[in-house]
């Protein structure tokens, strides 16, 4: 079971490295760290096991933030409708985006980042990411809101991306236009 003394915080290298793609068909090792993954998420919800164990809450968590540099991440959020969006997902790529961004009122935040950073982080309103499941068969997700805002961070992470690198450093709060504000 992950627990946060298993997360990597900033500085760490592996933090900004290029992942690396995850061999298929899994193996043994790989499938269980993907479970691990969403199983840290889900149980990071959970409020008596996130007290148990000390676990701050968290929507998602890539494989790199355990100081794996493998394509791995794991998400797990209500969409606009109450919807769980729940998956373990290998080699996860997004496929297409929407022209219009968003952003999250609250900003965003971080397990591997111990600190408050404030300001907007812009990201695509809509994205479709093809990716692999559990059990190797190929997924396609058409996410909005939240969970696009969600999947995205998590991507970043696989490509060395902090989300703190998306605010503009001169004017944080600074609104693009065709950006839409997201409540969370």
């Amino acid at each position: 079971m992950i627990t946060m003394k298993d997360i990597i915080r900033e500085g760490h290298p592996v933090l900004r490295e290029k992942a690396a793609d995850v061999t298929l068909p899994l193996s043994e090792e790989d499938k269980k760290t993907a479970e691990s993954l969403l199983e840290y998420v889900q149980n990071s919800q959970t409020p008596e096991i996130a007290k148990k164990f000390g676990l701050r809450p968290g929507v998602g968590l890539a494989a790199p933030q355990i100081g794996l540099s493998k394509r791995m991440v794991a998400i797990q959020v209500y969409d606009e409708n109450g919807t769980l969006v729940s998956h373990a997902l290998i080699n996860p790529k997004i496929v297409s985006h929407s022209v219009e961004k968003s952003y999250l009122t609250s900003g965003e935040g971080c397990l591997s980042v111990d600190r408050d950073v404030l300001g907007y982080v812009h990201r695509y309103a809509r994205v479709t990411v093809k990716a692999q499941d559990l059990e190797g068969k190929e997924i396609k997700l058409r996410l909005r809101g939240v969970p696009a805002i969600v999947i995205q961070h998590e991507i970043d992470h696989l490509n060395g991306i902090m989300f703190y690198d998306h605010i503009n450093p001169t004017d944080p709060f600074a609104i693009p236009e065709g950006s839409s504000p997201l409540e969370r």
